[in-house]
């Protein structure tokens, strides 16, 4: 068995390569006890949202 060190990647290219990595046994599969992948439903910034930041000099 090979040892696995963990670190955080420092680039997106160092975390497609850790991904790459990942046994395919272990991997998310598309099987049929996922449910089916929708799309999220359309948003706005309210005015109620607005107002809650409007006044703040920096939104943290």
């Amino acid at each position: 068995m090979r040892s696995v060190n963990i670190t955080e990647a420092d680039s997106i290219d160092e975390l497609i390569a850790d991904c790459a990595d990942i046994p395919p046994s272990v991997r998310q599969s598309s099987s049929p006890d996922c449910p089916a992948q929708r799309l999220a439903p359309a948003w706005e910034v309210t005015e109620g949202c607005h107002a809650q930041v409007r006044d703040l000099d920096e939104y943290v």
